[in-house]
């Protein structure tokens, strides 16, 4: 069935007394602090004020340190949010498109009292020139409230494949509403072919020589279709496997890399053994699809299979996140005992 197999045992008892475990989500715990959907790009109250004003602003890449640069000037005329003082606290926030989960966002600092702000900043991000070729950049200005009601005031966004990068001066830009590009079709970060199948503790019978003497969860990859192309030959990937709440390397594991395919076969099946019936509610398991470079991993998209109730063994946890189709998905292979589940999953940013 699969050209790589992976057998593994987990151990949840140590776990279920441990209240740090929150804060612990694999190599995702990195990247779930930048980003948890595609609406944190608008995260805020962007609904009381319309769009106005206009923003300075100019690009430019230095090759030489492979850095992308946003020099930020100055806005002019933006809307005012507290109208009984007459004032805005605003600032600038960009993002790239639509790897924003990977890029995470820069922005300004907050400049009180005033609706013609002064920045002089210069937003940097450490990428590739063919990779940037393929992002958008989304600039916003945002009312800065204590509370964290923070209030959009416009935006522009710029496909950086059509830019001029001759032009390094700085130009005015209308501000606009807010962008449905954004928000529609940002997160598609393609699909994930897979099976799994639940092998509860004896069901097998005493005469079989491979009845386990406690559970097996089997994960079967098979395959993941129109993952992001970062670079023009496409992305060199793989998947990461945890079992959650445990991020040691027993839970570790992972497929091997497939080079220039955005629609990679990897075929590999994963064997967690030590797995309670009881555990089913309190475990999750993480597949993330990365691509793989010399000096650093990129984060592609990924899918948590659980019950996604927010809770791991009567702990809160971030990670317990599941979506509606992949509950539905963990807890089909729960009522199925031996028999292989199969489903197509869209990958998300974690």
């Amino acid at each position: 069935e699969s050209d790589t197999a992976s057998e593994i045992s987990f151990q949840f008892n140590k776990h279920k007394k441990t209240p740090s475990i929150g804060s612990h989500s694999s190599d995702m715990a990195s990247v779930s602090s930048v980003s948890g959907s595609v609406l944190s790009v608008y995260s805020g109250d962007f609904g009381s004020v319309d769009a106005q004003g206009t923003v300075e602003f100019a690009l430019d890449y230095d090759e030489k340190n492979r850095e992308f640069q946003v020099h930020v000037s100055q806005c002019k005329d933006l809307a005012v949010v507290d109208e009984k003082k007459g004032r805005s606290d605003p600032y600038v926030k960009t993002y790239l498109l639509p790897d924003k989960a990977r890029m995470g966002k820069r922005k300004t600092s907050v400049k009180k009292r005033t609706v013609n702000p002064i920045y002089n900043e210069v937003l940097r991000y450490k990428i590739e020139k063919m990779v940037l070729l393929i992002q958008k950049l989304n600039l916003s200005v945002w009312h800065n409230d204590p509370l964290g009601r923070n209030s959009f005031l416009g935006e522009i966004e710029i496909d950086l494949a059509s830019w001029d990068w001759s032009n390094r001066k700085l130009n005015w830009y209308p501000l606009k509403p807010r962008s449905l590009s954004a928000v529609n079709g940002v997160d598609h970060r393609g699909v994930m072919n897979l099976s799994i199948k639940y092998v509860p503790p004896g069901s097998l019978g005493k005469m079989c020589p491979k009845n386990p003497p406690s559970g097996e969860v089997h994960i079967w990859v098979k395959d993941v279709k129109d993952l992001l192309q970062l670079r023009p030959s496409g992305v060199d990937s793989f998947v990461k496997c945890y079992v959650l709440p445990d991020t040691s390397k027993k839970s570790y594991q992972k497929t091997r890399v497939i080079k220039r395919d955005t629609n990679p076969i990897f075929n590999h099946t994963i064997v967690y053994d030590g797995f309670h019936t009881e555990d089913l509610k309190d475990a999750c398991v993480e597949l993330t699809v990365w691509d793989h470079e010399k000096l650093t991993n990129h984060f592609l998209g990924g899918i948590r299979l659980g019950l996604g109730t927010g809770l791991s063994y009567g702990i809160s946890v971030d990670w317990m996140d599941s979506t509606q189709e992949e509950v539905a998905f963990w807890q089909e292979m729960m009522l199925a005992a031996n028999e292989w589940v199969e489903g197509l999953l869209p990958l998300r940013s974690l």
